[in-house]
């Protein structure tokens, strides 16, 4: 009975050793992958970003893991899902959009780069040239909407109501001399208007524009008014938008590193927001 007793002392003493042994491995895995942050993007240059932003981070014991996607709908919904701890992709109008569309609780963390925005024409060169009853391609999403028709706005070819702002829609036009024809085409198509027949001018990124072989400097007119709720921005979620990993990242995103790379390889294209 003592020998039976003994080994069921021994046993349960194993037992314990291995649990705790396990443990200390789960908790090495956990740490290991605490270090880790997945960060998804879209293009260039906002996945170099995230690249460049690696390799300061890597200082503070951390890795990003870029999850490059192919649209502008991807990285919202894996950030929604908790499949990734951040994105880089968009500016907080976009995100709000989203936000009340998908009941989501998306947050903008940090303003990174204000892109060069503009209107590009393949027949003209000159604004008083545009014939009436011209094409003009715009975004189809209400938050790029709104910015492309201040810029044009600015430049005197239409007038919106009173105090609309960068936040208005072709229901806000409120004078039209040219009898400009409205385009409404999703973000990411919109450089396919360039080439279409009657199309005069087309509202374009730099990173999408860029397919084309156009910069900022062929555009027939640029944003003059630079608000900056349109800086391409990191995004997180309410739940992890004070945590390590993601106060970790926002000193990423805004070392010197970071800078030094937007005003040395993409000054054409964009300005530092931070």
């Amino acid at each position: 009975m003592k020998k039976k007793m003994l080994g069921m002392i021994i046993l349960t003493l194993v037992l314990v050793v291995m649990a705790a042994c396990g443990n200390k491995t789960a908790d090495k895995t956990t740490d290991k992958e605490d270090k880790v942050i997945k960060v998804a993007s879209h293009m260039t240059p906002m996945t170099d970003v995230v690249e460049k932003a690696g390799e300061a981070i890597k200082k503070d014991g951390y890795t990003i893991e870029l999850v490059q996607v192919n649209d502008n709908i991807q990285y919202n919904e894996l950030l929604k899902n908790k499949e990734v701890d951040a994105n880089f992709a968009q500016h907080e109008p976009y995100m709000q959009k989203f936000n009340s569309e998908k009941d989501a609780n998306l947050v903008a963390i940090q303003k990174i780069y204000n892109a060069k925005v503009g209107f590009y024409s393949k027949s003209y060169k000159n604004i008083a040239d545009i014939p009436k009853g011209s094409k003009v391609a715009i975004p189809n999403d209400v938050s790029n909407e709104g910015r492309a028709l201040a810029i044009l706005a600015d430049q005197g070819l239409i007038k919106l109501k009173d105090g609309v702002g960068f936040n208005g829609t072709i229901k806000d036009v409120t004078e039209n001399k040219k009898d400009l024809q409205w385009l409404q085409v999703d973000l990411l198509n919109l450089s396919s208007a360039y080439d279409e027949d009657n199309v005069a001018l087309v509202y374009n990124y730099p990173t999408y524009i860029a397919k084309l072989n156009l910069t900022p400097k062929d555009a027939l007119f640029l944003e003059k008014k630079v608000d900056d709720r349109f800086a391409i921005s990191l995004v997180a979620r309410e739940d992890n938008k004070d945590s390590a990993k993601i106060k970790a990242l926002k000193k990423a995103m805004t070392s010197k590193e970071v800078r030094d790379f937007l005003e040395k390889e993409h000054s054409a294209t964009l300005v530092p927001a931070f």
